[in-house]
């Protein structure tokens, strides 16, 4: 994997189940796992009818170094936009990875 094509910065985030608010009622909240450099494979955007409501979807491949932990429970920000993994491919032997993440957002 060489340095020069990793020329995005993404920051991948876990869900902490465990914060709570003062009535100690659960507050979703993400937390930051990493913060890694990383090359934009592919992307692509749909628009679609779900629920007879106009979707667009946003679909991006990522490659980056190896970070051991990351799940399809997580999710990756880029450019101030959230993306939920769907698919973590290792590349070698913990030499890399690649992230197939998915940005759902309505119009």
């Amino acid at each position: 994997m060489r340095a020069g094509k990793l020329t995005h910065v993404i920051k991948v985030q876990q869900y902490d189940a465990s914060a709570v608010n003062e009535y100690g009622t659960p507050v979703p909240t993400w937390t930051d796992l990493a913060t890694l450099r990383a090359e934009v494979v592919e992307q692509t955007a749909e628009e679609f009818i779900r629920d007879a409501r106009a979707t667009t979807e946003t679909a991006i491949v990522f490659r980056t170094r190896f970070l051991d932990g990351v799940k399809t429970a997580d999710r990756v920000r880029f450019d101030g936009t959230d993306f939920n993994i769907r698919e973590v491919t290792p590349i070698g032997r913990r030499k890399g990875m690649e992230l197939r993440c998915i940005a759902i957002g309505d119009e």
